[in-house]
């Protein structure tokens, strides 16, 4: 068995009035993430540890912001679309854990309803997906409620 591990980033601007999608959620919130798709931090951050760690490039290489097929697209399809990608090259995703860095809004309710999307995305148990969040103690930008980013890795195998 071969063993490998990934690690993804995303960051998105926060501007008022946008919706606010988050781990395939909207969350109710006064701003909302900018991008090219839904601008869902978490899922961008996941597909790219994921695509990292089967040596397959990022999700910009995958689903360019030039491609207006991705325009305002919801996040769980790339997420679907990357595992299935990841899988047509052999291999199993065993674990994904993530963690989200923003001042507002908490997350904490929502993080359970998260983690059964993003499994039910993934074909995971529940069991295999975490999500994690912090605030910055208003430092950054972060902090300053001017963007959320979100860090993810993943242990992926091939038999």
């Amino acid at each position: 068995m071969k063993y490998k591990t990934g690690i993804g980033f995303d960051v998105h601007r926060l501007e008022d009035g946008l919706p606010f999608f988050l781990g395939g959620l909207k969350i109710e919130h006064t701003k909302g993430a900018v991008g090219h798709s839904d601008a869902d931090v978490l899922i961008h951050a996941i597909c790219d540890a994921l695509l990292g760690a089967a040596n397959l490039g990022d999700i910009g290489k995958l689903f360019p912001d030039t491609d207006m097929k991705y325009k305002g697209i919801d996040s769980k399809l790339l997420l679907e679309e990357t595992c299935r990608v990841v899988r047509a090259k052999g291999y199993v995703i065993e674990n994904i854990d993530s963690i989200v860095c923003l001042q507002k809004p908490k997350i904490a309710p929502y993080i359970e309803s998260m983690k059964q999307t993003l499994a039910c995305v993934m074909d995971l148990d529940e069991d295999d997906v975490s999500v994690k969040a912090t605030t910055t103690e208003r430092l950054g930008f972060e902090g300053r409620e001017e963007g959320v980013s979100a860090y993810a890795t993943v242990l992926i195998r091939r038999d």
